[in-house]
């Protein structure tokens, strides 16, 4: 009867697992992002299941805690995975940390805590999905950053880059050149605009 019990209640949480891993899963797919739905709710179904297997396997023999600890070692792989760097640029950190938070999600419904589950995962979809205004905003808002170049060494090639930074609509605001190779020059541009503005202008240098 005891088994029953607990084979009925681990099944429970592995279905409350895809729910709540599915929910966050649906909303990544809806953004086009690598990690999506299945991804999202196989992270927190294994989490649930190895949080559930260490209670039942320790018992009264030893730290249930040992083998759910492991789980935040084995999603920061998947994490890892899923950060890409690129010509400066370094994409996928939120895709990271939601699989780093539904991982927790899965333990918080292995271990019981199925109110703090469910209740993380709404707090998620409201800071993926809700808080977008926010961040569209900050990055339509002028910020201060620098641009470096190497060009070949000669005033013609300053004014061509400064040309090309202020076409893509940002403020020059200062700007040093550094010797490098033999025959070339560092320029480094303190420019002010939006993050769009800074993006159009990082691929049209290059």
């Amino acid at each position: 009867m005891l088994v029953d019990q607990l084979h009925l209640e681990l099944l429970g949480a592995l279905l409350l697992a895809v729910v709540c891993g599915g929910a966050v899963g649906i909303e990544r797919e809806l953004r086009g992002k690598a990690a999506g739905l299945r991804t999202n709710i196989l992270i927190c179904v294994g989490a649930t299941l190895f949080t559930q297997l260490s209670l039942q396997l320790a018992a009264d023999r030893g730290d249930p805690a040992r083998l759910a600890a492991q789980i935040v070692t084995g999603v920061g792989f998947i994490g890892a995975g899923a950060i890409l760097h690129s010509r400066g640029a370094v994409t996928g950190l939120t895709s990271a940390a939601t699989i780093w938070v539904v991982a927790a999600i899965g333990v918080a419904l292995g271990s019981g805590a199925v109110l703090e589950g469910v209740g993380v995962t709404l707090l998620m979809l409201l800071v993926l999905r809700g808080l977008g205004w926010a961040e569209t905003r900050v990055r339509r808002a002028a910020v201060e950053a620098s641009i470096s170049v190497e060009v070949p060494a000669g005033a013609d090639q300053i004014a061509l880059v400064e040309s090309i930074l202020q076409e893509c609509g940002l403020v020059v605001v200062d700007f040093r050149a550094e010797p490098a190779r033999e025959g070339r020059v560092l320029l480094t541009f303190s420019v002010r605009g939006n993050a769009a503005q800074h993006d159009e202008a990082r691929v049209a240098l290059l």
